[in-house]
């Protein structure tokens, strides 16, 4: 039975300076592009049967520069549509809403491009993926290039929580690999937001 391997793109502008990128296509820095270039050899020796990225460029020059065979897009891995919150950080929101949480408070309606989305929304998406992959699992690993907060969703619904409970993950570093796994046939978090030096192959 292969492994669900996470891995969130490299480094952009907005990732560095905290702003909230659902579906605006940031392009990934030199930084970035380097640390994600750092965890192919991660993948070399691993039993990948598939490989799915966001159609955010980011995402998708990240599956590349990783060397995954055969990455296909899948537009259930964007990242959360942020509405009217896309491209401001978390002091600019609080500095209108004191106190605003995603988790809880969810956010506003945006333009005609960012609709916005609830946590129960990004969820649904989430088990759809979730619905396509885990067959696949009896190949070997399957590898999902996508997004921190939708990373979070994901890790919340393998383990059988409700999808608010990805709170209680740590937003995922750029460029990290995290794992999801099964322990006598129970699903449970094999590793979270590893850097590639951190990360042994068959885990």
């Amino acid at each position: 039975m292969g492994e669900l391997i996470l891995v969130r793109h490299g480094e952009t502008e907005w990732s560095r300076t905290g702003q909230y990128a659902g579906r605006t296509d940031i392009p990934m820095t030199e930084a970035g592009r380097a640390a994600v270039r750092r965890l192919a050899p991660v993948f070399a020796a691993r039993p990948v049967t598939a490989a799915y990225a966001s159609p955010a460029d980011r995402a998708v020059q990240s599956a590349a520069l990783i060397g995954l065979p055969d990455v296909r897009t899948d537009e259930d891995l964007w990242e959360w549509d942020y509405g009217g919150y896309e491209g401001l950080t978390e002091q600019q929101i609080e500095a209108t809403r004191p106190g605003w949480d995603l988790w809880r408070d969810g956010v506003i309606p945006g333009d005609s491009a960012y609709h916005g989305e609830s946590v129960e929304q990004v969820a649904a998406r989430i088990d759809a993926v979730l619905g396509r992959v885990e067959p696949l699992l009896s190949g070997g690993d399957v590898v999902l290039v996508l997004h921190g907060h939708l990373q979070r969703v994901l890790a919340a619904r393998w383990l059988g929580l409700p999808p608010e409970a990805g709170r209680l993950f740590a937003h995922p570093h750029t460029a990290t690999i995290s794992i999801l796994t099964r322990e006598h046939d129970r699903p449970v978090l094999g590793c979270w937001n590893a850097r590639a030096d951190s990360v042994v192959g068959g885990q």
